[in-house]
Parts: structure tokens; C-alpha cells; sequence
């Protein structure tokens, strides 16, 4: 990667953009001048790049102009209004939200995967769901080397996956518990939530997303949509709940998957130790598997609790973290900006 690149970050004060600013400089992208790309009441604040204050432009319709890469962070909205202005001045745009990830002409990408499908885009590339994405991260080689047809699944999300408001949320009813000194049995808090439908401190919200008719709600379903198209897999099911825990960084997955082809535990231990991207930590007899507050800050995702499912056939169970800011959202764009 020696030709420099002139990047565009859109949404750079949010979560996953302040993450992006630091996968490129950790990971030595070839940044010629990097754009940082905000709302009007952003517009003149500084961040750091490589030692160098970048002051914040609003973004307009006219930001695009000279480059190359655009990596997008700012909701779905922002992307489809923007992109297409990006796209019009010669920029790639990488698009962390939901906006284009089932438009047919439109990659949707986890390197480690499928990083051969960047070649079709045509102006934009998505990036996945962040529980699909770190999911995918232990079932795909599982599934190459066994074929995979259906999981279900539970995740364990982070509020960080939501923003910063719901990361404040849960840390001001945690002081608003302590301060009151209650015991654990009076636990439920007497200020009213904001960010989530109930309290999220000591609690599990067995939501993520808006309902759909089905009874699933829209998160649920992005693990059997993006699945298909990213393993290429058309025939794939997933029955999936997705739930909100109190816990600030790295989303959790508890996994049931179904193969064509026997699996073993010493096989898929095998398999999943080769996998790029993926840690195996998978020593129960000494509480040694994956913890959201290990992984939280590492590009790497984890597995392990792996176990033969005794409820499925030539089933297999197991349990996969990773960091939702990271792998889930802004290294992967980063890694797809790579393949560029």
C-alpha cells in the first residue's frame, strides 16, 4: 500500500469515528490528507491524526472533492443523502450503516470472508451488522470445513453499539444505584430511562431494533439476510434473539449451528485456530473462554465453550466476542478500505 490515499471520515466525533481515525494510524494506512467530516455544531473542533490536529469541516454535499476513500459512520440517513454525492466525485465510500448492505449492486464485506466481492462494488461497499459480523467470524471457517445450514442464536450486546447517550445512560443509573445504597433485591431505579424502553443497569433487554411483523426484530433478522450474502450461502437459516446487557464494550454470542458433515470438537477446534482474525480461548476446566471485558479494545474476536450440541445432529455449540467498534464497525471498514 505504498500509493497515498486521500481519506474522508464522515461521523469522525462519534464512537466507531474516533476508532476509524485510530485504525489508520495503528495500522499504517497510506493516508495522503485525511478529511474529517461532522454536523455543523462539530464543524472547527480538532482531533489528533498522527500527532497533528485535524480540524472538523460540516459536511456538505461539495466535501468530496480530491478524494479517494470515503469511510462512512453517520446513520443510515446520512449515507444515502451523502454517498451518492462521494460516489459522483470519484470517492469509494465504505458504509458502516444499514443503508445499502441488501442492495444487490452493493458488496457487503468482512475481508476475512469475502474479501474478493470489493472488486464488484461500484462506487460503495458496506460493512456488516456488528453481531453478524463478529458471528461470522467462528461460523464461517466452521462452515467451510463443515457446511453449515441453520443456527440459533442469543447475543449479548454492549450499549456502546447504540452510542454514546446509552453508554451514559447506563453509567448514570449505575452511580444513581450506588448512591442510593439499595440492596441488590431493589434494584429497579427510580428515574425514568431515555435511551433504552426500560433500565438497562442490572437488567437485560430482550430487544435490539424495531419489531417486525414476525415477531423478530430487524437486528434479529441481519444475522440470516447478511449471512446469506456475505458466506454466499442462499440456503442459510438463522433463528436469532438479540438482547441489551449492561455491559459497556464488546458484543457476546452464544451459538447452536447445524453442519451437513460430522463435526467433532477436535475438528472444529482445529479449524477455528487457523482462522484469521479469530482467537481460540477454550479451556473451561480452568475458566478460561471469552469475556466482553478482555476482548473490549482488541481487533481480534474470540471463541470458545466449544462443546458437541446434544439437542442437533452433527450440531455444534459455542460462544464468540468481539469488539462491536472494532471488528463489528470500524476496523473492518478499515480492513475493506485495504482491499481497495
Amino acid at each position: 500500500m505504498s500509493t497515498l490515499k486521500n481519506v474522508a471520515i464522515v461521523g469522525a466525533t462519534g464512537a466507531v469515528g474516533a476508532e476509524m481515525i485510530r485504525c489508520l494510524e495503528e495500522r499504517g494506512f497510506p493516508v495522503g490528507q485525511l478529511t474529517l467530516l461532522a454536523s455543523a455544531r462539530s464543524a472547527g473542533k480538532k482531533l489528533k491524526f498522527k500527532g497533528e490536529d485535524i480540524t472538523i469541516q460540516e459536511l456538505t454535499p461539495d466535501s468530496f472533492q480530491g478524494i479517494d476513500i470515503a469511510l462512512f459512520s453517520a446513520g443510515g440517513g446520512i449515507s444515502r443523502d451523502f454517498a451518492p454525492h462521494a460516489v459522483k466525485a470519484g470517492a469509494v465510500v465504505v458504509d458502516n450503516s444499514s443503508a445499502f448492505r441488501m442492495d444487490p449492486d452493493v458488496p457487503l464485506v468482512v475481508p476475512e470472508i469475502n474479501a474478493t466481492d470489493v472488486k464488484t462494488h461500484q462506487g460503495i461497499i458496506a460493512n456488516p451488522n456488528c453481531t453478524t459480523a463478529i458471528s461470522l467470524m467462528a461460523l464461517y471457517p466452521l462452515h467451510q470445513a463443515f457446511g453449515v445450514t441453520r443456527i440459533w442464536a442469543s447475543s449479548y450486546q454492549a450499549v456502546s453499539g447504540t452510542g454514546a447517550q446509552a453508554i451514559e445512560e447506563l453509567a448514570n443509573q449505575s452511580r444513581e444505584w450506588a448512591g442510593q445504597n439499595r440492596a441488590w433485591d431493589a434494584a429497579k431505579l427510580d428515574s425514568k430511562p431515555h435511551v433504552y424502553p426500560h433500565q438497562i443497569a442490572f437488567n437485560a433487554i430482550p430487544q435490539v431494533d424495531s419489531f417486525l411483523d414476525s415477531g423478530y426484530t430487524k437486528e434479529e433478522m441481519k444475522m440470516e439476510n447478511e449471512g446469506r450474502k456475505i458466506m454466499h450461502h442462499p440456503d442459510f437459516r438463522a433463528s436469532v434473539t438479540c438482547v441489551r446487557v449492561p455491559v459497556f464494550r464488546a458484543h457476546s454470542i452464544a451459538i447452536s449451528a447445524e453442519f451437513e458433515m460430522p463435526v467433532t470438537v477436535e475438528a472444529a477446534r482445529a479449524v477455528l485456530s487457523k482462522a484469521p482474525g479469530l482467537d481460540v480461548i477454550d479451556d473451561p476446566a480452568n475458566k478460561q473462554y471469552p469475556l466482553a471485558l478482555d476482548i473490549a479494545g482488541r481487533d481480534n474476536c474470540a471463541v470458545g465453550r466449544l462443546r458437541m450440541d446434544c439437542a442437533l445432529d452433527n450440531g455444534l455449540a459455542f460462544w464468540v466476542v468481539g469488539d462491536q467498534l472494532l471488528k463489528g464497525a470500524a476496523l473492518n471498514a478499515v480492513q475493506i478500505a485495504e482491499c481497495l
